[in-house]
Formats: structure tokens, C-alpha cells, sequence
């Protein structure tokens, strides 16, 4: 099975802050697959560290104001294409995140608050059709 994986759960420091989100329950779910990590945000061009972003009225926004949609929309697409081209059997995300969040991401508001929706990357892989496993299903 080939599994594509957000880059910070394995351990990667591709995080907004400069950190990762390492995951050893992940870590031992793809124990003997072939695993393609990913980080959209990177791959969109954003360096690390970077501001804390969230979906703004549905526009891509960094805390300080500064507008990165463009960037979240390529990292997506080349996140997605490299997906498709790899044929990879599922994609296991970050939660909440504004690239990767499956079942909720913050509300815009930079406070923490959390509400039902679908980051970038995420949204993007699901209309491809690909099987999206949120890390806390793991």
C-alpha cells in the first residue's frame, strides 16, 4: 500500500512554528508501507517559520494580515499531483489545519476556535476522489 502522509506528523519541522507534529501511532500505521511525505504549505512556496494561517471568508490569510491563498491553492495542486501521479492508495492529514484538515479547521478568527470544515489540500484530494484519514482516526 502507498500512503501519503502531511510531512509534520512524521517528524519533518515544516510546521508553522518552526516544530512538527511528530505521531508515533502513525509512525507504526505505515510500518512496512511505502510512505510519500507531504507538507502543501512548503510546497506552496511558504517558508518555515512562518505567521499562523486560517481560512478567512474563505480566503487564505496569516495572522498579520498578509493574504497566502495563492501559495495554499499551488502547494495544493502540487501536493495533488504528485498524489495522483504516485497512485497512492490513501492521504493520513494533520487536523485543523487550513492545508490539511479533513473534519474541522479554525474559524478565521486566530482564537482557537474551531468549526466543521475542510483545509485546502484536503478539500482538493477528496474531490479527486482519494480516501482522506484524519491523523486522530489513528
Amino acid at each position: 500500500m502507498k500512503i501519503m502522509v502531511s510531512a509534520c506528523l512524521l517528524g519533518e519541522n515544516c510546521k508553522y512554528n518552526g516544530g512538527n507534529n511528530y505521531n508515533p501511532r502513525i509512525i507504526e500505521y505505515i510500518k512496512n508501507h511505502e510512505v510519500i511525505p507531504i507538507c502543501p504549505e512548503c510546497l506552496g512556496g511558504l517558508p518555515v517559520p512562518r505567521c499562523p494561517s486560517e481560512i478567512v471568508n474563505g480566503k487564505v490569510m496569516m495572522k498579520n494580515g498578509w493574504d497566502v491563498d495563492k501559495e495554499f491553492h499551488e502547494g495544493a495542486s502540487i501536493a495533488l499531483k504528485k498524489a495522483i501521479d504516485e497512485k497512492v492508495d490513501c492521504i493520513i492529514l494533520q487536523s485543523r489545519s487550513p492545508s490539511c484538515g479533513i473534519k474541522e479547521i479554525y474559524d478565521g478568527s486566530f482564537t482557537g476556535t474551531k468549526i466543521k470544515g475542510m483545509g485546502i489540500f484536503a478539500r482538493m484530494a477528496k474531490d479527486a476522489g482519494f480516501l482522506l484519514i484524519d491523523k486522530e482516526e489513528i
